[in-house]
């Protein structure tokens, strides 16, 4: 007597994102992280994102740490390059402020939501361990 097929079973973990990241923005998000995996440029992004107004003077920056002006330029060069910060020179002084388009992919993929860019293969499975 043949045996009925028994009915698909319930995945083990319901899945965390919605889709895998495309391999664009994957490229994209990762120098963002990697410029904010050092804990200086880290606090800074921190720093520059709750000031007051939403900006910051390089002058305002350089009292909350103790490295050399140099080195503060160098880690502000990162996180521009990273695409996190946007800056303008007023006369002799600098201002910095964070990019909100890079603070909300941030939070997006963070908060495993939305994925701009994103590509699902039909075939993927999801399996647990």
């Amino acid at each position: 007597m043949p045996v009925a097929p028994s009915p698909p079973a319930e995945p083990c973990c319901p899945p965390l994102a919605h889709q895998p990241l495309g391999a664009d923005w994957a490229g994209e998000l990762a120098r963002m992280f990697k410029a904010l995996g050092d804990p200086v440029r880290l606090r800074m992004l921190s720093l520059i994102a709750s000031h007051e107004g939403g900006q910051c003077c390089v002058c305002e920056i350089a009292p909350y740490f103790e490295l050399s002006q140099p080195t503060i330029s160098h880690h502000l060069k990162t996180l521009r390059e990273a695409g996190l910060l946007e800056c303008e020179r007023r006369g002799t002084w600098v201002y910095y402020w964070v990019v909100p388009a890079a603070m909300a992919q941030l939070s997006a993929v963070l908060a495993l939501g939305i994925t701009p860019s994103a590509t699902t293969p039909d075939s993927l499975e999801r399996t647990c361990r």
